[in-house]
């Protein structure tokens, strides 16, 4: 088994499906985007079943098949250039977070 970085790639808001849809208490202002992250932000996922530290557990849920996947040497090719990658995003339909997961060559027992 691998280890895997997980890279936060963009922090979305749709503002249109959170005007259609959110409750009126907050679709009456524009929303940020998902503040438990910044663009660029790294993890280092040293286990399947071990969140990382200040990692969204919504998210880890969200992206956990594509990280058990890629720390048991799985690839998405042809979908994503790099061997090893996978991108993947949680399910707030809200305020996404698309991150890169790719496979860190250190095979851990």
């Amino acid at each position: 088994m691998y280890r895997c970085k997980i890279t936060v790639l963009k922090r979305l808001a749709n503002q249109d499906v959170i005007a259609a849809h959110m409750g009126e208490e907050y679709s009456s202002r524009d929303l940020a985007p998902c503040p438990n992250f910044t663009d660029g932000q790294e993890f280092i996922a040293e286990s399947p079943g071990v969140v990382p530290d200040e990692f969204c557990a919504w998210a880890w849920a969200g992206i956990h098949k594509e990280i058990v996947a890629i720390m048991n040497g799985g690839d998405f090719r042809p979908w994503v250039k790099q061997p090893g990658t996978a991108i993947a995003c949680c399910t707030d339909g809200f305020r996404p977070v698309v991150f890169r997961i790719e496979r860190i060559d250190d095979e851990i027992n």
